[in-house]
């Protein structure tokens, strides 16, 4: 919808950059902050002056930076990874918050056909049921990554278009949201562009609020999902056993996650269910590392689907083994 910043246009950013990096640098007279002004007034009706107040009360945050940059820490195997999210504090209130929530679940549920207890198990996951929604202001996370960002910067830049856009449709100040430091925000965590593809508003009351309206924010999650392909009534993965060697290509590796072979074609090249399943359903061969050997899974179009959220196996398995935790307490 939008152009992105030309390469001439970064460079003469990382210049800015370089030349003025202080932490209370504002981004009022950043050359790439001018075009996106300039854009903004042209293509969608921005009016200039409180746009340049926007960006003159935006600030470079150097610590957002550092959190971008720093070396990834050696993956977590399967069984350190889940002991994260599968916990029994982290499955109580999640029960708690279904309980609590449970009318404007169960007609998510009802209208979207996305289970109640996935759309629980997503927030638990990003945000500990809304307690840890990042402390960060979205415009500074947004602007910084845009403009002092360069390996990211057109994807950033894409973002704060999409936040300055919506906070103006919702009447929102965008000096005032918080989020995380690269600007994710709300109950379930959506990118401004997520925000105005999924986000609705539950409850009529014309603001689809997600940051403190957990009513939206729970249709958001669902809706989500929806959007995303999710087949109600369908099963998310089965579990497998080995019996032979079984292709690379036909495993998730990275974001290698699409099901792209049957189950029936799985068997034969021996990743065998150890259930029932549909023989001609795609899937995904999914290993995970335990303490003490191997476990192994067929992800289906539903697992996919969770991954759509967050482009890792291990985050899914993590959404869907809280998810049936939550359920089975709800149900006690």
């Amino acid at each position: 919808m939008h152009k992105f910043l030309s390469r001439s246009l970064l460079a003469c950013t990382c210049l800015w950059s370089a030349i003025s990096c202080a932490e209370d640098q504002n981004y009022l007279a950043n050359p790439a902050a001018v075009v996106v002004m300039d854009e903004l007034v042209s293509e969608e009706g921005f009016d200039r002056q409180s746009l340049e107040a926007i960006f003159a009360a935006a600030y470079r945050q150097q610590s957002i930076l550092d959190a971008m940059s720093r070396p990834a820490e050696k993956t977590k195997a399967w069984y350190e990874y889940r002991e994260i999210f599968i916990n029994d504090k982290r499955i109580d209130q999640g029960v708690d918050f279904y309980r609590e929530h449970r009318d404007t679940l169960e007609r998510a549920e009802r209208e979207t056909g996305v289970p109640a207890a996935i759309i629980v198990a997503i927030i638990g996951v990003e945000t500990y049921y809304g307690r840890i929604a990042g402390s960060y202001r979205v415009i500074d996370a947004l602007t910084t990554l845009a403009f002092d960002y360069p390996r990211r910067s057109e994807f950033f830049t894409g973002e704060l278009k999409h936040y300055l856009i919506l906070t103006r449709d919702q009447g929102m100040d965008p000096l005032a949201l918080k989020g995380s430091y690269a600007g994710a925000m709300g109950y379930g965590q959506f990118m401004p562009s997520s925000y105005r593809s999924y986000a609705i508003d539950f409850d009529s009351d014309d603001k689809a609020d997600i940051w403190n309206n957990p009513v939206d924010a729970i249709g958001s999650v669902a809706n989500y999902f929806k959007a995303h392909g999710w087949t109600p009534g369908a099963e998310v993965v089965v579990a497998a056993r080995t019996a032979g060697e079984v292709p690379e290509e036909m495993m998730s590796r990275g974001r290698q996650l699409k099901p792209r072979f049957t189950v029936a074609e799985f068997a034969a090249a021996g990743l065998v269910p150890v259930s029932d399943a549909d023989p001609a359903a795609e899937a995904i061969g999914i290993e995970f590392e335990l303490a003490d050997g191997m476990e192994y899974w067929l992800g289906l179009h539903n697992f996919y689907v969770i991954t759509r959220y967050n482009h890792s196996a291990m985050y899914a398995m993590s959404v869907y083994q809280l998810s049936q935790h939550i359920a089975a307490g709800v149900a006690e």
